[in-house]
C-alpha cells in the first residue's frame, strides 16, 4: 500500500470547491457502450457553504485502486486535509460488493429532494458497464429520510453512504495512524 498525507494550510474557497473532482475522469462524456464492464469508479461528495466557509467531505476510488480523500472545515481553525492511498484488489472488490448489494444502480433520483443552500451530496458510480450520477440535498438522519415521499428509494442512498463513509474513513485512519511494525512490551 502506498500513500500520501498532505495538510494544506490556506484554502482558496474557489479552489476547494472541486478538490478531487477536478482530477476525476470526465465520466459525463462516456457513452454507455464505451464503459468497460469490469471498470469500477466511485466518487462521493457532501458539503455546504456556511459560517465557516465551504465545508465538505469527498472521496474518490479510481479503477487503478487510488483512494483519494478530502475533508475541509474551518471550524476551530481546522485545515483542508488531503490523503491518498492505493488499496488492494480485495479492498476494491469489497467496495464493489457493498455498492452492488445496495442496489443503488437501479434507483432514479428524479423524485429526490433537490440540493439546497443548506447543502448537497452527490455520488457517481461506474459499475459493471452501468453509470449513475445522483445529486440531492444533505440527509441528516434516518428520521429525516423516512419523512420524505421517496423514502424507500432514498434509503438505499442513505445506507450506502453510511457504509461507504465508515469504510473509507476506517481505511484512511488505519493507514495513517497505525504502525503495523511497532511492537509493545508488556510487563
Amino acid at each position: 500500500m502506498s500513500a500520501t498525507d498532505e495538510a494544506v494550510p490556506a484554502v482558496d474557497a474557489a479552489a476547494a470547491d472541486q478538490v478531487i473532482a477536478s482530477d476525476a475522469p470526465a465520466a459525463d462524456g462516456i457513452a454507455a457502450e464505451m464503459i468497460n464492464p469490469d471498470e469500477f469508479y466511485l466518487r462521493y461528495y457532501v458539503g455546504h457553504h456556511g459560517a465557516f466557509g465551504h465545508e465538505f467531505l469527498e472521496f474518490e476510488l479510481r479503477p487503478n485502486g487510488l483512494l483519494r480523500y478530502a475533508n475541509n472545515s474551518s471550524y476551530k481553525g481546522d485545515r483542508l486535509i488531503l490523503k491518498e492511498v492505493t488499496v488492494s484488489p480485495s479492498v476494491m472488490n469489497e467496495i464493489r460488493r457493498i455498492v452492488a448489494e445496495s442496489e443503488i444502480m437501479g434507483e432514479d433520483d428524479s423524485n429526490w429532494p433537490e440540493a439546497t443552500e443548506d447543502g448537497r451530496q452527490d455520488i457517481e458510480i461506474i459499475l459493471g458497464g452501468s453509470r449513475i450520477s445522483f445529486v440531492t440535498s444533505k440527509l441528516g438522519s434516518l428520521i429525516e429520510v423516512e419523512q420524505l415521499e421517496c423514502a424507500e428509494s432514498i434509503k438505499r442512498l442513505y445506507y450506502l453512504v453510511q457504509d461507504l463513509r465508515c469504510f473509507v474513513i476506517s481505511l484512511i485512519s488505519l493507514h495513517f495512524k497505525i504502525n503495523p511494525y511497532a511492537t509493545t512490551v508488556r510487563s
